[in-house]
């Protein structure tokens, strides 16, 4: 399953020379996590309602092409992998109609309120694991 979210690149979003600066791109890869997660059945703010998080690990960015002000961009987003206690999502990011700009990945755990590691809840699993990307 593959979400897609469009965003507008917003003038404080980019530098001196008109472009995106590259730690805009973060809280977007967050915007397609979370519009990932609910289209998948899975409200990410009923988790920390609960003291469940999934906080960020590992954090993968490479940029190939420049995004300007104005543009709207598209965050496509993807279960990459799916493990007991870690979720790994894909992201590409890339103006509407327009040549990928770049791509990324972000490592979760689920922790608790007291940051110890826990295992995904079954359910959780069971339902995420059919919407994992496919390798075949």
């Amino acid at each position: 399953m593959v979400s897609r979210s469009v965003l507008e690149v917003r003038y404080a979003e980019t530098d001196q020379m008109g472009v995106v600066h590259h730690g805009a791109y973060v809280p977007w890869l967050e915007v397609g996590r979370v519009h990932w997660l609910r289209a998948a059945g899975v409200e990410y703010a009923e988790f920390e309602r609960e003291g469940l998080f999934f906080p960020v690990v590992e954090l993968e960015l490479r940029y190939r092409r420049a995004l300007r002000f104005g543009q709207e961009v598209e965050v496509r987003t993807r279960l990459a992998e799916l493990a007991s206690r870690r979720l790994v999502f894909a992201y590409e990011v890339a103006p509407l109609g327009g040549e990928l700009a770049a791509v990324g990945r972000t490592a979760h755990v689920l922790q608790d309120a007291n940051g110890r590691v826990r295992r995904l809840p079954a359910a959780l699993y069971d339902l995420l694991q059919p919407l994992r990307e496919s390798h075949t």
